[in-house]
């Protein structure tokens, strides 16, 4: 359980560093982050490189046996290279060029940014790669933010064809699976297609989804080629990205394979006031944060990073982008910190050590106010400090009972062709995540045919694609699988199978997808029969020989179930969900504990970790010996009991 903190350098007086440094080993920091935003500072004119400022400040981060993640700067290319090269900017969907003047101002097809890239990450790591104070990197910064993964640049559409033809061989192939006998719209040559962007109503789901592939192609071989360079220049070092939440834009399990670590950044405040959750729901919530969200994500990039993941920025006090942007209740800051570490979080960083009085970000808060005083988050990593020294026991990752199944493919799939759903792929997830959580069990993410012995319950939200891998998986495991609408609704072609959905999931469960409908969020249909459940959103028309455990009194959606597969054929509210896995796990004797309103329970090594997000406190079992915290659970409070 390290803490790090998010540190610029070159926003302060180099006379101050010293004294900054002191001030995060004294607060426990044991991590810094540096230097991801400073290509303008690194190289001011082509080919002048000044790294001075950045040994002395890595020089400083050592004599305080500070470790260093240091940045590469590649997420700001600086104005005299977009001056030279207007091409590298990214194009919306508009067909309009992003302009400089803030950052993520570059297209990943670009070949020339990406040669500039190679330049510049090689100058740094041959500067400052064996400095002892570094001890890992990060790969640009939050790729994709502020909708920047797709262009519809020319420079993309051209990297876009050349792709189309390794993928398909020749322009027949690609007709017949994209379908494009229909509405005339076959092709000739590759040469012929263009970005699905600017149609007159919408683009074959096919073009498009193919467009996204094409793009998490793109962001992993930009990323690929930094790691490459590092790894020959500043070797036995680790290198992670910082991805973002709810963020689906690309597939991070791909660029995570060429990864060491996976990281990310934790803002629940600010997401929840993005989010499509309620307005009184957001209102219940505003100070603490979504109860799930966070913590989806904590087990999310645990996979993708292959067990070993970070917080590398965590929210300290009001963000200045959300739509509204409240300050965290006195005791949040901690419990975050706790929540990423029973999560098996290795670092917690914070962003940032000190508010910039300065630019696009002078609302965010850090750890310090501008005049250098202690903000609220100071004193709670203290308080963390001192909570931390209680515990002795294992704190290692407990494997879960649970698993979900993730797909990004899927997600992206289901966003192009939703079909008038109304809510996205990823909040479907979350409602089935949030289910799990509140009846006190800890839940892995799990990808498209990873690996699921050991687990008793399986939960498949919508998986759209069923590869030979991922088949193999279910088939394989002993563990009950319970798989939600619009699984197996595609083949790879994105179209529907010829036997119908679930497709390949017919050799586990004998049912077929008649047809399907989305419903108004006005509009409900209740199950009939022992089940106290109402089916929303959308509906399936099941054709089978089994008899329904439930279904809608007009023969609509409902429960279905062949031994230990289940096939849920409409969507459910979360508080549904719990219903339905409560009574799945009484019968395979799976345990519970529902917890109630906003509070949850983690396990992690030898303990029990309780938050409580509100609205009300509550109160805790007597098992196991408290170490921290009370009882009697406030909210934005912890609590945590050795039961090992």
């Amino acid at each position: 359980m390290k803490l790090g903190v998010c540190y610029y350098p070159e926003h302060w007086p180099e006379a101050q560093w010293d004294q900054d440094f002191a001030t995060m080993v004294q607060l426990g920091i044991e991590w810094v982050r540096i230097g991801e935003f400073a290509w303008a500072l690194y190289e001011p004119k082509l080919g002048q490189f000044e790294f001075g400022w950045l040994e002395r400040a890595l020089d400083l981060a050592h004599q305080h046996g500070l470790s260093v993640v240091l940045g590469t700067p590649t997420a700001c290319p600086p104005k005299w290279l977009i001056d030279q090269h207007p091409e590298i900017l990214a194009w919306d969907e508009t067909l309009t060029p992003r302009h400089f003047g803030s950052r993520r101002h570059y297209d990943f097809a670009s070949e020339v940014y990406a040669e500039h890239c190679v330049r510049i990450v090689t100058a740094m790591v041959k500067a400052v790669g064996e400095h002892p104070a570094v001890k890992t990197w990060q790969t640009d910064n939050e790729f994709g933010c502020h909708d920047t993964i797709i262009s519809y640049s020319p420079v993309a559409v051209a990297a876009f064809r050349n792709w189309c033809q390794a993928q398909y061989g020749d322009i027949a192939t690609l007709n017949r699976q994209w379908g494009n006998v229909f509405w005339s719209m076959a092709y000739d040559s590759f040469e012929q297609i263009d970005s699905p962007a600017h149609t007159v109503t919408e683009a074959n789901p096919a073009h498009h989804f193919d467009y996204w592939r094409f793009h998490t192609d793109a962001v992993k071989a930009f990323n690929k080629r930094q790691v490459d360079i590092l790894r020959a220049h500043s070797p036995g070092r680790d290198i992670l990205h910082n991805y973002m939440g709810r963020f689906t834009q690309f597939d991070h399990f791909k660029v995570g394979e060429d990864l060491d670590i996976a990281t990310w950044d934790s803002y629940p405040i600010g997401f929840l006031e993005q989010s499509p959750e309620s307005e009184d729901y957001k209102a219940t919530y505003a100070r603490t944060g979504d109860p799930d969200f966070i913590a989806l994500h904590h087990d999310l990039y645990r996979a993708v990073g292959k067990g070993r993941w970070w917080v590398i920025e965590q929210q300290p006090g009001p963000v200045n982008w959300a739509p509204h942007n409240p300050a965290p209740l006195p005791g949040m800051v901690r419990l975050w910190t706790w929540q990423a570490f029973a999560h098996s979080a290795e670092v917690v960083s914070y962003f940032r050590f000190r508010q910039a009085p300065f630019a696009q970000e002078q609302f965010h808060s850090g750890l310090l106010r501008v005049d250098s005083e202690p903000a609220q988050a100071y004193f709670e990593i203290e308080d963390f400090n001192q909570d931390r020294a209680k515990i002795s026991g294992d704190i290692a990752h407990q494997p879960a009972k649970v698993a979900l199944v993730f797909d990004y493919a899927g997600d992206a799939l289901l966003r192009i062709q939703s079909q008038g759903h109304p809510d996205s792929p990823l909040q479907v997830v979350l409602n089935w995540y949030r289910a799990a959580r509140k009846l006190g069990w800890n839940v892995d993410i799990v990808p498209p045919g990873g690996d699921l012995n050991g687990y008793a319950l399986v939960l498949v939200p919508q998986l759209t694609h069923l590869s030979a891998q991922t088949m193999a998986a279910f088939e394989q495991t002993e563990a009950t699988l319970m798989f939600g609408a619009r699984c197996g609704s595609k083949v790879e072609t994105v179209s529907i199978p010829q036997n119908l959905a679930p497709g390949e999931l017919q050799r586990l469960i004998p049912i077929k997808i008649a047809s399907v409908e989305s419903l108004r969020r006005n509009i409900s249909a209740p199950w009939q029969g022992d089940y106290n459940a109402t089916a929303i959103a959308w509906r399936e028309k099941v054709e089978t020989t089994l008899t329904p455990r439930a279904i809608c009194a007009d023969g609509w959606g409902g429960w279905y179930q062949s031994g230990r597969v289940h096939y849920i054929a409409n969507d459910l509210s979360a508080e549904d969900w719990q219903q339905v896995f409560a009574t799945v796990a009484s019968e395979i004797g799976l345990a519970v504990q529902p917890l109630s309103g906003g509070v949850r329970r983690r396990a992690f090594g030898d303990y029990w970790l309780y938050t409580n997000h509100g609205p009300d406190q509550a109160t805790l079992p007597e098992s196991g010996e408290l170490v921290v915290g009370e009882r009697v659970l406030g909210v934005a409070e912890v609590a945590i009991v050795k039961v090992g």
